[in-house]
């Protein structure tokens, strides 16, 4: 397949779950401002999960269009990485999945405001205020939290210790990756993990958290669709109607 197809179901995949683990809190946010912000961001993300699966769509040239690629691929097909597919679990938890995904997305749309592919590099112009947003949003959640009460503070370490280990796929390059930043479509990872890890640095050290060793082991697969049991429960309620009513219209 495509090395630049299955680049643009990674980002667009990306989005889409998240936006789908998101949504589900909807209603559920620990105050009425915050509930419209989570629920503001997961429709940030679905716009941008749209962008990407079109042009996904018409690189493949097989006539599926962004609906087919979201509700018609089986877990295996899936190329998110195994982050967003966290169940979401307490607030600190939650936030703290969002703030290292955040983290990642941002400095990625800077680099690929620069990629060679004309219409990528136009995704994520549309894309970056929206991204910059969400990174300054649970960033200061993060603060918050840290620097809160004591329970809050051990909430939030034990977040930040247990998603840690999904933290780091997003800069493991394979195959895909490397033929895209050879052809000048996607920024390298070794940039993209430093800007990373210096952020991720300087918002735990404001909210007197440990940050856990920069070297740990990563988990890995989701980029390649080996997926986590969490993302075949995702997918049974995400694609229930469209399954069960093939073709149904609103």
């Amino acid at each position: 397949m495509n090395d630049k197809f299955e680049y643009l179901l990674r980002q667009g995949d990306n989005a889409l779950i998240l936006s789908q683990q998101i949504s589900q809190l909807c209603g559920k946010g620990p105050a009425l401002e915050e509930d419209m912000a989570l629920t503001n961001v997961a429709l940030d993300l679905l716009g941008q999960t749209r962008m990407w699966l079109a042009y996904a769509g018409e690189l493949e040239g097989r006539g599926r269009g962004e609906d087919q690629l979201a509700y018609l691929r089986d877990a295996h097909d899936m190329r998110c990485c195994l982050l967003v597919e966290q169940p979401n679990g307490n607030y600190a938890e939650t936030i703290m999945r969002q703030f290292y995904f955040d983290s990642w997305h941002y400095f990625l749309m800077q680099g690929l405001l620069k990629s060679s592919d004309a219409r990528i590099a136009q995704i994520a112009e549309k894309s970056i205020k929206e991204v910059t947003y969400h990174l300054r949003r649970s960033g200061d959640l993060v603060v918050r939290m840290g620097d809160g009460t004591a329970h809050s503070h051990g909430l939030t370490q034990a977040a930040a210790n247990d998603l840690w280990m999904y933290s780091g796929e997003m800069f493991i390059y394979d195959g895909v990756d490397d033929a895209m930043v050879e052809q000048g479509v996607a920024p390298a990872s070794e940039p993209l993990r430093a800007a990373f890890l210096e952020h991720v640095g300087e918002i735990f050290a404001e909210a007197t958290l440990v940050m856990p060793a920069p070297s740990a082991w990563m988990q890995r697969g989701g980029k390649q669709g080996r997926h986590s049991e969490h993302l075949g429960f995702i997918l049974a309620e995400m694609q229930f109607l469209q399954r069960a009513y093939p073709g149904a219209q609103w």
